[in-house]
């Protein structure tokens, strides 16, 4: 373990301690979820998303941060993923159960307020699928659309707000990865049964699970870079040994 590493689980500990100490800290914070859950939600993936990307980068490099990575512009591009996050959640979590209603389900609400059941699990289960069906693939295109503009323009707060050319980084995203191992891997493997979890827990609870999953998201996207280095340099050789 690195001195990196060490500072890192301490800086982490210091930041969670409190919650665990004082149950003023704790209580205020429950109530501020319950009564602000966009600000919480904006709050949430900024600082839990981006470390989970920081630690992503540690895998891929062995360091937290870089220059170019840029922090800050990725906490706020966090930020603002968890408003549509939250919003999301709210759509899914009313919507999708009425698709179980439709085709003839009629105890839902009783279910969802009981004890774990069959018929909750089932309900969870489409809320979480249609959520990572319908949403999770735009939101993926539009991190990783604004994750090469922050490094394009150096990873500084200005560049972030600069003009982001949608067209030419649709073009230069790496596809054959963005589809082979992020849609079509880990959405049905870890993103839907990670979310069903989710939608089993109190709706308080919801946002800060799916928040703490961003740190998974972040390990994720590092090994998806991983690939996609490995895929470049295989159709290179192959370039090379055709011509």
């Amino acid at each position: 373990m690195k001195k990196n590493d060490l500072i890192a689980i301490l800086s982490v500990s210091l930041f969670l301690i409190p919650f665990f100490i004082f149950d003023c800290v704790y209580q205020s914070y429950i109530d501020f979820n319950a009564q602000h859950g966009f600000i919480m939600s904006f709050i949430k993936f900024a600082l839990l998303a981006t470390f989970g990307e920081m630690i992503g980068l540690r895998i891929k490099t062995g360091h937290y941060n870089q220059q170019g990575f840029g922090v800050i512009p990725r906490a706020i591009v966090w930020g603002f993923l968890g408003l549509t996050i939250k919003a999301a959640f709210i759509i899914f979590a009313t919507g999708a159960p009425n698709i179980l209603k439709y085709l003839g389900f009629t105890d839902i609400a009783t279910a969802m307020s009981g004890s774990l059941s069959l018929t909750q699990l089932l309900v969870a289960f489409t809320i979480s699928v249609t959520l990572n069906t319908i949403y999770a693939p735009i939101l993926m295109t539009v991190h990783k659309i604004t994750d090469m503009h922050i490094m394009k323009n150096g990873g500084t707060v200005s560049g972030l707000f600069k003009r982001i050319e949608f067209g030419q980084l649709m073009v230069e995203l790496d596809w054959k990865t963005q589809w082979n191992f992020i849609f079509k891997k880990t959405i049905p493997l870890f993103w839907i049964p990670a979310h069903t979890i989710t939608f089993l827990l109190p709706s308080d609870a919801q946002i800060l699970f799916a928040a703490l999953l961003g740190i998974a998201l972040g390990i994720i996207l590092s090994i998806s870079s991983l690939a996609a280095d490995k895929n470049n340099a295989a159709d290179n050789v192959a370039k090379e040994g055709s011509a």
